[in-house]
């Protein structure tokens, strides 16, 4: 572990931590290559089998929850760490991923949209998305860039639903 400044990188010999277990992603996060990608299938999996069958408020109040839970635990790994935004927390993958599925239809194709826009959002970075992971520290740089790309794929998924559903 070293100071804010630091080149120290999460790995699964951390996941002991149960703070940096959960916003790994349940180890997901750990996975070499792409962990973002990993994280979002995940997420996608506990969507598909334990929230999809929720209310849109009950969804929502649990994401909220994630949201709240991951900025806090993401807060105190970055300081016992010494690290800024690690490519292994993913628990911002998991609310924004969350928050492109609701409301869509439980159907593959849906899903698999749903997905594939939050990645692209979270990998390219337009606009605001871009100026939210550059200009806000801390937890909440970690978090809030993964919150906008979900609600502009939600965005995109529910105006092609509803315009052609």
């Amino acid at each position: 572990m070293g100071d804010a400044t630091s080149s120290y990188k999460l790995s699964w010999r951390d996941g002991s931590d149960p703070e940096v277990f959960f916003i790994c992603g349940f180890g997901s996060g750990f996975v070499p290559f792409a962990p973002g990608t990993w994280g979002s299938l995940l997420a996608v999996a506990i969507w598909w089998f334990a929230l999809s069958p929720l209310s849109l408020v009950v969804q929502l109040l649990l994401i909220a929850g994630v949201y709240l839970l991951g900025s806090w635990a993401t807060g105190r790994v970055q300081k016992r760490y010494g690290i800024v935004d690690d490519g292994a927390i993913v628990v911002d993958e998991f609310v924004g991923q969350w928050l492109a599925l609701l409301a869509l239809p439980l159907e593959l194709v849906w899903v698999a949209a749903g997905f594939a826009l939050f990645r692209l959002f979270d990998i390219w970075k337009p606009g605001p998305i871009r100026w939210l992971e550059r200009n806000l520290a801390g937890a909440q740089g970690v978090m809030a860039d993964d919150v906008l790309a979900g609600i502009a794929a939600a965005a995109v998924l529910q105006v092609t639903f509803h315009s052609f559903f």
